[in-house]
């Protein structure tokens, strides 16, 4: 009997022994991340991922973030959506907390979530300039932290922070989201040079007037912005941040020939010109 038992128990650590190698060589995609990946060119970002096969974890502050992850599901992947308030330390932190309990690494980042908003600077409340830098500086810094500190332990990485054209220019009547924009991209380029040679990229995108809800979102329907008929397809500026993400570059403006052409007319614009052009667009009809 004692052989029997010993036998048998021999058999038992065996099969346990093949079922912990079956997990280990379970091969999981890769991970994307994606903040305000509910709509716009978030979404589209996160379709980007999943089209080309990573797993995705989504943020988003309305309820339209569960749908969202139900289409990339149906992409054949699986989709992780964390509703929550860009604007607060907590909803920031309770997102990474909830994409690092996954317990994968984390391959490709894209912070995105950004708010705009239209008006004169005299008119605009207080409490809504300070949400903005709360959503577009704050959170960025924040998320950002916690992602270039997990990527640069494991030593490979890629994160795109999705900026703006505005960050070239002056922006009257959207007088602290240009700003905003402009740290977002600074920001980037710096972190970028810190990173080289860490395993892990950082690539900025500056999207042109793009065909979402941005502008009605930032109370600008009665500007030139409320009209999405003449504006960039959301779909192409994600696969260009896509693609510019994949190779590595440095930054990519996002949108058609005409968009990137103002970009780089924007590099020896006199700003008081940049500042006068950008008004009559953005100005309050």
């Amino acid at each position: 009997m004692g052989r029997v038992t010993l036998r048998c128990k021999v058999q038992v650590v065996n099969s346990h022994h093949r079922q912990k190698e079956g997990r280990s060589m379970e091969r999981h995609n890769k991970l994307a991340m994606v903040t305000g990946g509910s709509g716009g060119i978030g979404f589209e970002l996160a379709k980007q991922f999943a089209d080309h096969g990573f797993d995705v974890a989504i943020s988003g502050q309305s309820d339209r973030i569960h749908e969202s992850a139900e289409v990339l599901r149906a992409k054949g992947v699986e989709a992780y959506p964390y509703q929550a308030d860009a604007g607060t330390y907590d909803g920031v932190e309770g997102f990474w907390r909830f994409v690092e309990d996954l317990g994968r690494p984390v391959d490709a980042a894209a912070l995105n979530v950004g708010l705009g908003l239209g008006g004169a600077f005299i008119d605009n409340d207080l409490e809504d300039e300070f949400r903005l830098i709360a959503i577009n500086i704050t959170g960025l810094v924040h998320m950002a932290k916690r992602v270039a500190r997990h990527m640069t332990a494991n030593g490979s990485g890629r994160i795109l922070i999705t900026s703006s054209i505005s960050a070239t220019s002056p922006t009257p009547y959207e007088t602290v989201y240009g700003p905003s924009k402009a740290f977002g991209f600074s920001f980037a380029e710096s972190l970028r040079e810190e990173l080289r040679g860490s395993g892990v990229s950082v690539t900025a995108l500056l999207p042109g007037a793009t065909d979402s809800d941005f502008h009605a979102n930032a109370g600008m329907g009665n500007t030139i912005f409320g009209d999405n008929s003449w504006k960039n397809d959301k779909t192409e500026v994600a696969r260009q941040g896509f693609e510019a993400l994949m190779k590595g570059d440095d930054h990519v403006v996002g949108g058609d020939e005409a968009t990137k052409q103002r970009a780089i007319d924007n590099r020896t614009t006199p700003e008081p010109v940049k500042a006068a052009r950008q008004a009559e667009r953005t100005r309050p009809r």
